[in-house]
């Protein structure tokens, strides 16, 4: 895979809007967390090979469990998660594939049970933003950095 363009460089005011975005969902009260598993767990079903390494790493620096991240792309099958974390989960997976589920009202009733109107608000623009990044890198093909591999002593 080759990069196709820089869209900092390319349309700078496109890509300063787009972290406006960013900068809002930062500061829009949602926990690192919350955060975290949003962008996560929308990064993982787009298939963002950059975002996945950016938010497994974030999510890790926050102190977030390995268990806790490796399990984000199966977390149906996994008690791991809260109640609360499942109900987030689940309208991640609506929203970012609405295309083909109608972001049903029953995953949304799940998620007023644990959220206010305006944390559902919140939440529902960090995945918008989530995918907005999601498809300029995947569309861009932005490469991830390659870590240097730990050399055993």
């Amino acid at each position: 895979m080759h990069p196709r363009l820089d869209i900092a460089k390319a349309a700078p005011a496109a890509y300063k809007a787009v972290l406006g975005l960013e900068n809002y969902v930062q500061t829009s009260g949602l926990s690192r967390a919350e955060i975290h598993m949003i962008k996560l767990r929308a990064s993982i079903i787009n298939g963002c090979a950059y975002c996945v390494d950016m938010h497994v790493k974030e999510s890790r620096h926050d102190g977030l469990s390995e268990q806790w991240i490796n399990m984000m792309s199966v977390w149906r099958e996994s008690p791991l998660y809260t109640p609360r974390e499942r109900a987030l989960l689940g309208w991640v997976d609506a929203v970012t594939n609405i295309a083909g589920t109608g972001a049903p009202d029953e995953v949304f009733e799940a998620l007023k049970v644990h959220f206010t109107d305006s944390e559902i608000a919140n939440i529902t623009v960090a995945i918008g933003t989530i995918n907005v990044w999601n498809r300029i890198c995947v569309g861009f093909r932005t490469m991830h950095p390659i870590d240097q591999p730990a050399v055993a002593a």
